[in-house]
């Protein structure tokens, strides 16, 4: 499948989400715009692009004149997004079944296989680009520019609490088995089945972050 063109600013995006997610910046540094894109090798401009969609995705804190820094997730927080996204996913759905083109469900079918392929091989920055992928063409599908800027700061804490802990609790299969059940239903027009297979996707979720607590307290059997 070929993908879709990517223009610097989003090519800088997606290194500097794979960079917070697997630990390569220290959220507790102020790092500054030219450090960034100095570790990138590009141009301030699309790094800074980069960064306002980061910020807007909660991912980045943009201090003025002093630099950005790259905040912790908590488990609280998580749990409260995930109560938002358990409201809207299922609108999404609907209208991404509704309104998908030919395309992008070619494109989900793909999606779908190549999350499972990923996860079998343990390509822990494979599947992260590819759930990326999946959650934006979700969002692009329902024609309706509302839902990526409501869904994207969702799914981009979401994605970045579960890459942290699923190393310590879990198996990548198993978010990569639920986000390919939603790509495939959604892509075979089953709106039944697609909420379904979100509702799957976020009661595991939920689970999967109470066992994150019980890490960070030190209760986990």
């Amino acid at each position: 499948m070929k993908k879709k063109s990517t223009t610097l600013a989003e090519e800088a995006r997606s290194i500097l989400e794979r960079m917070i997610i697997f630990n390569e910046l220290d959220s507790g540094v102020m790092y500054s715009e030219k450090q960034l894109a100095t570790m990138l090798n590009m141009g301030r401009t699309p790094v800074r692009e980069a960064l306002q969609r980061l910020c807007h995705d909660k991912m980045v804190e943009i201090h003025p004149r002093r630099g950005v820094r790259f905040p912790q997730v908590t488990v609280e927080n998580q749990l409260k997004l995930l109560e938002v996204r358990r409201g809207l996913e299922p609108l999404c759905i609907h209208y991404a079944t509704l309104r998908g083109t030919v395309e992008q469900k070619r494109r989900m079918l793909h999606l779908a296989d190549a999350m499972i392929a990923a996860a079998e091989n343990e390509d822990h920055v494979a599947l992260l680009e590819y759930i990326r992928e999946a959650h934006e063409i979700l969002s692009e599908a329902t024609t309706n520019d509302y839902f990526a800027r409501v869904m994207s700061p969702l799914h981009g804490l979401s994605r970045r609490f579960w890459f942290l802990y699923i190393r310590r609790s879990g198996t990548i299969m198993d978010g990569a088995i639920r986000h390919a059940d939603i790509m495939q239903a959604v892509a075979r027009g089953d709106e039944t089945l697609a909420v379904a297979a979100s509702e799957a996707l976020l009661d595991y979720l939920v689970e999967f972050s109470y066992n994150a607590l019980k890490m960070d307290n030190g209760t986990e059997t």
